[in-house]
C-alpha cells in the first residue's frame, strides 16, 4: 500500500485541529458516535485553551479517487511558538506539510517561521486558505502572502475546515504532491525515535519512522546513542489509540514497547538498529533545545525529592523541549531549575 507521511503547520488559532478532524472523518478513521471536536487534542488544558500543545500522530487508511488505497500518516503539530521544538521533530518524521493559513488573519509570524523550517528540511509545501467562510475572508490577499513567504507561485486551496468544504481535495494533493518515503526494504533496519512517553505498565512507549527495513515483536533492537539492546514486545499503529500490528514497515509511523523502564535509555531523534546489524551513518536527529525562560521547583517536604526528580523526569521522556539540572537552595532545599521554551510552555 502506497504511503504518504505529512503535518499540519499553521499560527496558533487557524484551524489545525479541526482540519486534522475533517480528515479523521473523511478515512473513517473513528466511528462518528466517538468523534468530537479536536480529536487529537487530548489534554485537558488543550481542550481548556482550544490550543494544540504536544504534536500527535495518527494512520488513516483512504481510497483515493483513482481507486488507489494509501496510508496517511498525519502528524498534527502545535501552533504558539513555544512548543517550536515539537514541529520541528513532526517534520523530520515527514516527506510534506500543509501550511494552513486563516483567510482573514493572513500570515502570521509563526507560520514564516514554520514555513521556513520546512523548506530548509526539504518538505513537500501545500498552501491552504482556511475559513473562506467568513464574512471578512480575504483569501486573494493572504494567497500573495503566501507567494511571498513561499518565494514560489504555488496555488492555494480554498477550504472551511469548520463546515468540510474543500478537504478531500487537500488529501488528494496530498497524495499527489508529497513524495513517498525514501527508503528500502531491503537494508537492515534504521528507525527514529520521534517521540516517546512513559506507561506504568507497559514502560516506555517509543513513537517511531521506520526509514529502512522493517520491525516486528521478537526482535533485538539497539539504541545508537547508548549502545543498549532490548528485545521487542509489541509494535503497532497510532489511529491516534495504541493498535497492536504484526510489524511496521519501511516508511510507516508507529509504535515500540521493548520493556524499557529506565527512562535515561531514550533520547529524541536518536536512530534505532536491529543488534547484531552495522548501519552506514545514524539519522541526523535533533538540534539542542535553548530554553529562555527558566524556573525553580522544589517538593513541598525534603521527603518528597526522589519522587519529584522521577515525574520530571517522566515528563522529559514526553516532553523533551524543557531541560532540567539539580540545584539547591538555602531557604528550600533540593529542588531543580527547569528551562522552558517560553511562559506558555511553562
Amino acid at each position: 500500500m502506497k504511503i504518504r507521511n505529512f503535518c499540519i503547520i499553521a499560527h496558533i488559532d487557524h484551524g489545525k485541529s479541526t482540519l486534522a478532524d475533517r480528515f479523521i472523518q473523511l478515512t473513517d478513521t473513528v466511528p462518528d458516535r466517538q468523534m468530537k471536536e479536536q480529536f487529537l487534542d487530548g489534554m485537558e488544558l488543550e481542550r481548556e485553551r482550544g490550543i494544540t500543545i504536544k504534536a500527535k500522530a495518527v494512520r488513516m487508511l483512504y481510497k483515493s479517487e483513482d481507486g488507489e488505497d494509501y496510508i496517511l500518516n498525519l502528524i498534527d503539530t502545535p501552533g504558539h511558538v513555544d512548543f517550536s521544538y515539537e514541529v520541528s521533530r513532526a517534520m523530520a518524521a515527514c516527506e510534506g506539510a500543509i501550511l494552513l493559513v486563516d483567510a482573514s488573519q493572513g500570515v502570521e509570524a509563526q507560520t514564516l517561521a514554520h514555513a521556513h523550517l520546512a523548506q530548509s528540511l526539504g518538505l513537500t509545501i501545500i498552501p491552504v486558505i482556511n475559513k473562506i467562510d467568513l464574512e471578512h475572508a480575504n483569501p486573494d490577499a493572504t494567497e500573495e502572502q503566501i507567494w511571498e513567504v513561499l518565494k514560489n507561485p504555488v496555488d492555494s486551496s480554498r477550504i472551511s475546515a469548520k463546515d468540510g468544504r474543500g478537504a478531500r481535495e487537500v488529501l488528494e494533493r496530498v497524495i499527489k504532491e508529497i513524495p513517498p518515503p525514501v527508503g528500502s526494504a531491503e537494508r537492515p533496519l534504521k528507525a527514529l525515535v520521534f517521540d516517546s512517553f512513559y506507561d506504568i505498565y507497559k514502560g516506555v512507549v517509543i513513537y517511531t519512522r521506520i526509514v529502512d527495513g522493517a520491525i516486528s515483536a521478537g526482535k533485538f533492537i539497539t539504541f545508537h546513542s547508548k549502545g543498549t539492546s532490548y528485545k521487542v514486545e509489541e509494535v503497532g499503529y497510532l489511529t491516534p489509540k495504541l493498535i497492536k500490528g504484526d510489524s511496521i514497515k519501511t516508511g510507516e509511523v508507529g509504535y515500540i514497547i521493548a520493556g524499557i523502564r529506565d527512562i535515561h535509555e531514550i533520547k529524541m531523534g536518536d536512530t534505532i538498529f536491529e543488534k547484531g546489524t552495522k548501519i552506514d551513518a545514524p539519522l541526523p536527529g535533533y538540534k539542542d533545545v535553548n530554553p529562555v525562560v527558566f524556573a525553580g521547583f522544589y517538593p513541598v517536604n525534603t521527603t518528597d525529592y526522589t519522587a519529584l526528580k522521577t515525574a520530571i523526569e517522566k515528563l522529559n521522556l514526553t516532553d523533551s523541549s524543557f531541560n532540567f539540572q539539580g540545584e539547591t537552595s538555602k531557604a528550600l532545599g533540593f529542588g531543580f531549575r527547569l528551562g522552558f521554551m517560553g511562559l506558555l510552555h511553562l
